[in-house]
């Protein structure tokens, strides 16, 4: 994919997500993410917020804190981060129903990534609906998968996976 191409989709994910309120980001950085992180260090900080994290649970629990205090908020992660983080996920927002949005890098989803990938990559579903985290595959209507991810997260206040394949 050109970089013209993925930095439009980013800046068109990010607006979405913006329009919707969700002005509060954090993650550990992915190939695959790199649109957004490139948009989000970008930032005038005017419109968003972006708290850069080390490790994917304490990304989780700095979105989480924003969810408590009543910002919406997005973390993005490779899907190995997900598996680490899958803790504090069925622990802490799945019980007291704290909504993050979790922009997932879907690693492994065609069968050439890299070796570590391969078995996070073909089960990710498989262990998304075994603790019960709704997910959504972002694909080339941006746009609809946002907002079904939005409304999911509003019906169910749980945390909702957007699983990307591609570079954005």
């Amino acid at each position: 994919m050109t970089q013209s191409i993925v930095s439009t989709k980013a800046e068109k994910i990010l607006s979405i997500l913006n329009e919707k309120g969700y002005d509060h980001f954090t993650g550990v950085p992915c190939s695959l993410l790199k649109g957004l992180f490139d948009l989000l260090e970008q930032s005038d900080n005017s419109k968003v917020r972006y708290i850069p994290a080390v490790r994917e649970d304490s990304a989780i629990g700095v979105a989480s804190g924003f969810a408590i205090s009543g910002r919406k908020s997005v973390v993005l992660m490779q899907n190995s981060g997900l598996g680490y983080s899958l803790n504090v996920l069925t622990s802490f927002n799945m019980i007291y129903d704290l909504p993050v949005i979790l922009i997932v890098s879907w690693r492994g989803a065609y069968g050439n990534d890299a070796v570590e990938h391969d078995i996070i990559g073909a089960r990710l579903t498989h262990l998304l609906d075994a603790v019960e985290i709704p997910y959504i595959e972002l694909n080339d209507n941006e746009t609809e998968a946002i907002h079904k991810a939005i409304e999911v997260i509003e019906t169910t206040s749980k945390p909702v996976a957007l699983l990307i394949k591609d570079e954005v």
